[in-house]
């Protein structure tokens, strides 16, 4: 099916998304090799981003960290280890790890230490 002749979205599903190698639906896919990312926009290329969130908490800021492996064990490892070092609470779900407050650069020092690449984002 050429590209300009497929669906892009349906009414019932929402928006379908296409496999970048053989170009079929990724439920469909036949190579296996689709890897949506954990967040639309965030990309998966190995970096750990750390950014200040203010959505949904009063105005109140927290920092949210992506791009770690899908391990829940490890996030749930890590994310301990980053709520002692910044002394406040925090969660770890669906790939990401958020921490009350702005801690970013204490995060960043020792995510560095961990040996991850790291990159802060959005200011």
């Amino acid at each position: 099916m050429p590209a300009h002749d497929r669906v892009v979205y349906s009414t019932g599903i929402g928006r379908i998304r296409y496999c970048q190698r053989c170009h079929q639906p990724e439920d469909a896919c036949r190579c296996g090799k689709t890897a949506a990312p954990a967040r639309p926009g965030m990309p998966r290329d190995g970096v750990v981003r750390i950014t200040l969130d203010r959505k949904g908490r009063a105005g109140k800021p927290g920092t949210l960290i992506t791009g770690l492996p899908d391990d829940e064990a490890l996030l749930a490892s890590i994310s301990q280890t980053l709520k002692r070092l910044c002394g406040s609470g925090g969660t770890s779900k669906g790939g990401e790890i958020f921490i009350q407050g702005d801690h970013r650069t204490s995060i960043e020092k020792k995510l560095t230490e961990l040996g991850y690449r790291v990159k802060r984002a959005g200011g």
